[in-house]
């Protein structure tokens, strides 16, 4: 039985460990939207100025849509995407892809548990 001090300093330590996974996913996430560089032409099909595989991420309230593109030719596993947001606390709720010329597009929607 811990004493009332002792949970508290381990709420304490817990809470300091997940604002600091917060501030190292924040800055993975500035990474990334950095490296992605996508423009909308009038068709509406991206171009991509940059390397596959690109990720985006956008909240949407209580849930997050993430947005993956890759080549054909590239070797991309979806099921660990999916897998690193459900070990994130995210329950997915839709994965869907699509191929436009050589490119596949993959979709996930997941929620906040």
């Amino acid at each position: 039985m811990l004493s009332q001090q002792d949970q508290l300093d381990l709420a304490a330590t817990y809470i300091k460990h997940l604002r600091e996974r917060i501030e190292k996913l924040k800055g993975e996430k500035e990474q990334a939207m950095k490296m992605m560089r996508t423009t909308q032409t009038n068709n509406g099909i991206f171009s991509i100025d940059s390397d596959l595989p690109l990720l985006e991420i956008k909240e949407l309230g209580s849930g997050i849509e993430v947005m993956l593109i890759s080549g054909v030719n590239k070797n991309f596993m979806l099921y660990e995407v999916i897998g690193v947001l459900e070990e994130e606390g995210a329950e997915v709720v839709t994965a869907n892809f699509s191929t436009v010329d050589n490119k596949i597009f993959y979709t996930v929607h997941a929620q906040v548990k």
